[in-house]
Order: C-alpha cells, then sequence, then structure tokens
C-alpha cells in the first residue's frame, strides 16, 4: 500500500483529486458562502456610511452574483491553484530534468563520473538509479576499453610487421616501431608523407605499395635480398578514409622452410635411390658370380632386373626435372570432343552431364597430363573401375573439371598437405602428382581443389578461368 501511494502516477492521482475538489471548493465559495455574504456586508457598510441620517424604509437587499460573474471569478481562482499544484507536481521532474542534462553534457565530454543523488522512492527514483547504474557501467567499460587499447597497442608496438596507417592525405596517422626502423631510421612517422618516405625505398616495394594490393616480392635491402609481405587494406577511420599497409619480413621464415622442403627433398630422392641402387648393386654382383662360373642362362634375367630398376629410377628423375622446368603453357583453342577423345586413349573413365558446346582456351597437353595423373590416382584409390567419372561444368567466368572416385577419401590432415610438392602417402609415390597439378592449372590461372565426396571417395576440381592471364615468365 506504502509503495502505491509512493508512487509518481499516485501523486499525480492525488494532485488532480485535490484540484477537483479545489474546484468545487471555489465554485461554492463563490456562489454560495462566504463571497455573497461578504458582498453583502460590504454593501450594507458602504450604504450605511453614505447615508447615515436617512433610514431605509425597508431592508436594502442583498445582491445577488449572476451565474457568468461567478463562473469567471471561479475559473481565475482555479487557474491560480492550477499552476500552484502544477509547480508542486512538476517540481521534482525538472529537477531531474536539468540533472540528466548536465549528465549528458557530461557523457558528450566524455566524463563518466556524474551520478545524481536522491533519495526518492518513486518511479523518478528509478530512473535515477538506473541512469546512476548507466553511468558506472560506461565507466567500467571505458577503463576496461583503455586497458585493452594499451594491450593492443603494446602489441602492435612491439609485433617484427611493420604497420603503417595513412589517412587520406597520404599522411601517416600511425606507425609501430618496425615501421619507423624500416622507413625513418628509427625516427617518429606522425604526420609524414608516406610517398616521400618511400622516395628512398626500392621501386619494386613502391611500385607495390602504389599499386594498392597485396604482394609477395623480394628486394635489395642493406646490401641483401630482402623478401616482403605486403598487405594493404582500405576502411573508415572516424568517418574519414584510411589505409594499413603491414610490411612482413619473410626472408628468415621462407629460409626456413625452402631447408626443410631441401631435406624432404633429399629424403625422398635417398629413399628411391637405395631402393633401385640396392637390388642393382646386387644383380650385378650376382651376374658378375654368373659369369665367373660360366653359368651364362640365368644372366639375361639379371640384366633385364636391372635394366628395370635402371628405367624405373630414369623415370623417376624425370619426373623431378619436369616438375622443375615446367614450360609456360601454350594455349590454344580446345574443343571438348576431340580432347576427350585423345585422353579416352590413355586412361578409363566415365564422362557425367553434359558436354559444353564452346571451345576452351588452354595447353591441351598440360591439361590433358594433369588428368591423366588425376585419372590414375582414382583408379588406385581402392573404389570401382565403373565409378571413376570425370565431368566438365562450364559457369560465366571459369571451367570446372572434376574427377572423382568412390574410394576411401581423405583425411583432414592429408587434405591439408596434399598438393605439397613430395607430400605423398603411398609407400612407392614420389609427392609429385598432385604438386604436378597445382602447378599446371596455377600457371593457367587457375586453381584446385580437393573435397570428400558424401557417401565415400574423393573429388578433385579444376578451375580454369574463360579469360587467361599468363602468370609464368
Amino acid at each position: 500500500m506504502w509503495l502505491l501511494l509512493n508512487s509518481l502516477r499516485a501523486r499525480l492521482s492525488l494532485l488532480l483529486l485535490a484540484a477537483g475538489v479545489a474546484g468545487a471548493l471555489i465554485y461554492a465559495g463563490v456562489t454560495e458562502w462566504p463571497l455573497p455574504q461578504t458582498l453583502a456586508w460590504l454593501h450594507e457598510l458602504l450604504t450605511a456610511k453614505a447615508d447615515a441620517t436617512i433610514l431605509p424604509a425597508k431592508p436594502a437587499p442583498m445582491p445577488h452574483l449572476d451565474i457568468y460573474t461567478a463562473l469567471a471569478i471561479g475559473l481565475v481562482l482555479l487557474l491560480l491553484a492550477a499552476i500552484w499544484l502544477a509547480g508542486r507536481a512538476m517540481a521534482p521532474v525538472s529537477r531531474l530534468l536539468r540533472a540528466l542534462e548536465g549528465a549528458v553534457a557530461s557523457y558528450r565530454d566524455g566524463d563518466f563520473s556524474f551520478s545524481i543523488s536522491a533519495s526518492r522512492r518513486d518511479e523518478l527514483g528509478e530512473l535515477i538509479r538506473m541512469h546512476n547504474d548507466l553511468g558506472h557501467t560506461l565507466r567500467e567499460q571505458r577503463q576496461h576499453l583503455a586497458q585493452r587499447e594499451l594491450l593492443l597497442d603494446t602489441v602492435v608496438q612491439n609485433t617484427p610487421v611493420a604497420l603503417v596507417l595513412t589517412d587520406a592525405s597520404g599522411r601517416v596517422a600511425y606507425a609501430n616501431i618496425a615501421s619507423r626502423h624500416l622507413f625513418n631510421e628509427g625516427r617518429s612517422l606522425i604526420g609524414l608523407d608516406f610517398a616521400e618516405l618511400l622516395a628512398g625505398a626500392p621501386d619494386l616495394l613502391r611500385q607495390a605499395v602504389d599499386s594498392g594490393e597485396d604482394a609477395l616480392l623480394t628486394v635489395e635491402m642493406d646490401g641483401s635480398e630482402e623478401t616482403f609481405h605486403l598487405s594493404q587494406r582500405a576502411f573508415r577511420l572516424q568517418g574519414r578514409p584510411h589505409r594499413l599497409q603491414s610490411f612482413r619480413r619473410m626472408t628468415r621464415e621462407l629460409s626456413r622452410q625452402e631447408v626443410a622442403t631441401w631435406k624432404r627433398v633429399i629424403r625422398v630422392i635417398s629413399h628411391e635411390l637405395n631402393n633401385s641402387l640396392a637390388p642393382i648393386s646386387s644383380l650385378a654382383h650376382s651376374g658378375a658370380e654368373l659369369a665367373r662360373r660360366g653359368d651364362v642362362e640365368r644372366l639375361p634375367s639379371v640384366f633385364a632386373t636391372i635394366g628395370e630398376r635402371a628405367r624405373h629410377l630414369h623415370g623417376f628423375i624425370a619426373g623431378y626435372a619436369s616438375f622443375a622446368k615446367l614450360p609456360t603453357p601454350q594455349l590454344a583453342n580446345v574443343e571438348w570432343p576431340a580432347f576427350l577423345d585423345g585422353l579416352a586413349l590413355h586412361c578409363r573413365y566415365r564422362f557425367t552431364g553434359s558436354m559444353p558446346k564452346r571451345p576452351a582456351r588452354f595447353d591441351a597437353a598440360q591439361i590433358e597430363q594433369v588428368l591423366i595423373n588425376l585419372v590414375k590416382n582414382a583408379h588406385e584409390a581402392g573404389g570401382a573401375d565403373d565409378e571413376v567419372t570425370l565431368s566438365i561444368v562450364e559457369a560465366a567466368s571459369e571451367v570446372r573439371i572434376e574427377v572423382a572416385d568412390r574410394g576411401p577419401g581423405m583425411s583432414e590432415t592429408v587434405l591439408s598437405q596434399a598438393l605439397l610438392p613430395f607430400y605423398s602417402t603411398k609407400r612407392s609415390g614420389t609427392g609429385l602428382g598432385l604438386a604436378l597439378a597445382r602447378e599446371i592449372t596455377e600457371a593457367h590461372g587457375g586453381r584446385i581443389a580437393l573435397t570428400n565426396r558424401e557417401g565415400g571417395g574423393l573429388r578433385v576440381t579444376l578451375f580454369l578461368p574463360t579469360v587467361i592471364r599468363q602468370e609464368r615468365g
């Protein structure tokens, strides 16, 4: 009951009730009592003073107010009472609005320490408490944001990647320690023209920045070659256009990758050489022993085995040589029926879907080599031979060639590394088949993707653009 009476609605209702009672009392006072009696007394008093010696023949009639005069007097008095009651009712709301106005001005200036003190228990008191809670939350969030900004600035300043943020006019708005050492001998870059700073940089680096695109480039700096990965992003900061350039030194990382790749190559070549040279050496010794004893009947089989192992070793070395000396694609218009008929002479597959009507443009010999390897891998995957399929889908900007099988597919780990050179899960594999397919496809300006199929199997997709870009020199 106390909370109900202490609410703002209840107080306004009581004030309206008081206003109604006051209006009724004013109307009764004006029409019945005490105003009529007061006016009559004043009338008698004035009449007696004006004619003190003459007594009236009969008592003077008591004056009576007409209804319009009474209403006018009542409205005036009621208006004065309403103004007073409205002032009493709106006083706390006006004080609260002024306090909120000051709080909003403080928030606009970034000061969240403003709070309103009040002991009210109505809706206005609840609003004040919610406002104070909001100020407390904003103060905490600002403190946490300041701490996160300090942490982020510490990380950015100490990262080895050189970061430069420029505004719309090309002047440096932010730069970390690595960028200062890279472009200005450790001095500050803030406010400087970034184009002027790049004037002393290598031409290749300056051209890469001017292109506005990501790039991987090698330049000569301080008497040695440095490889950088340049990343550029445009965005709006505080409503204004900015550009962020990051220069990451890749020389050491690429060197480690190069060493790791060479170690893998050496392991694969050593393994294959041992597998071929060990039996060749053993067979040569056996052939020499047979010749010494005069047993010439078994010598042809020994020499045949030696020749087979030598041819295998020659093919292995030739595969590496072909990967290292892949020629630039010779682009030409290719009619699909003739191309697929020629492919069918080298491998077995089942064509699905419809054949494109328009000719494609690629190096037929290289793409044929890729598809032969993919179909061969599909047959070796362990699925049914009639489930090895080839399909061609023509889109607006590319042609998709898909080779699919129903083998066991690949694990996520194998999928992530299958396209890397020298990676193979086969005991006698060289790890060059898919890597060679990737190299040829990318030389055509396309890409290759490996995905597992629903129900089992693997799908290898070549994406060849309809507009070919030469990417190999």
